[in-house]
């Protein structure tokens, strides 16, 4: 039935999205950064309202991809846009409006970040990693959605036993962790 929320899940459904050890390992580093985040910017509270700014936005976004990352959710958007491809009866134009998607997508992915890099300028310079790991993050995640068939291949090609997709999002995910922990020790440093 069109009208049921059923139909419009089509395939998806709530389960565990990876639940390999490493999509595990992924997941508690995604919440692992969400509370380093969380630190940085309550130690920053007071002292700097744009490095707190910063770290409770960086907080968010990582706790959001770690639920995104085991519920799939990208997934169940996917297939809500299938079903309204089917409904409307444009389905067989659904690579074009996933490229113009996908091609919003990354525009919008990209203006954020610049202007976070124009917002937070007086950051980079003692932020730099955490900059550097959100782009690293955000062009993985922007490969991802784009899921061309060449890119499925690289990102899930092996070297000695590790997959390239878990180097290029633990990466993002570790050079902001570590940002974290840097900005959460250097404030309690100038505390004193």
């Amino acid at each position: 039935m069109k009208g049921s929320l059923s139909y419009w899940m089509g395939n998806w459904r709530p389960e565990i999205g990876d639940p390999s050890i490493m999509g595990w390992f992924t997941v508690a580093s995604y919440f692992a950064c969400a509370g380093v985040a969380c630190l940085a910017a309550v130690r920053n509270r007071k002292r700097d309202d744009k490095a707190f700014a910063l770290w409770v936005t960086i907080a968010i976004l990582m706790a959001v991809l770690g639920i995104n990352k085991q519920l799939d959710l990208q997934s169940l958007l996917t297939e809500i846009g299938r079903q309204i491809a089917r409904a409307q009866g444009w389905f067989e134009m659904r690579r074009t409006v996933q490229f113009w998607f996908i091609a919003l997508f990354g525009a919008i992915i990209l203006t954020v970040y610049i202007w976070y890099i124009i917002t937070f300028k007086s950051m980079i310079r003692r932020s730099w990693l955490a900059f550097c790991g959100l782009f690293f993050l955000m062009s993985f995640i922007v490969i991802r959605a784009v899921s061309f068939h060449h890119v499925d291949e690289l990102i899930q090609y092996e070297l000695g036993g590790v997959r390239m997709n878990w180097m290029f999002e633990l990466s993002g995910i570790y050079m902001i962790l570590f940002a974290g922990v840097r900005a959460a020790c250097e404030s309690e440093v100038n505390k004193r």
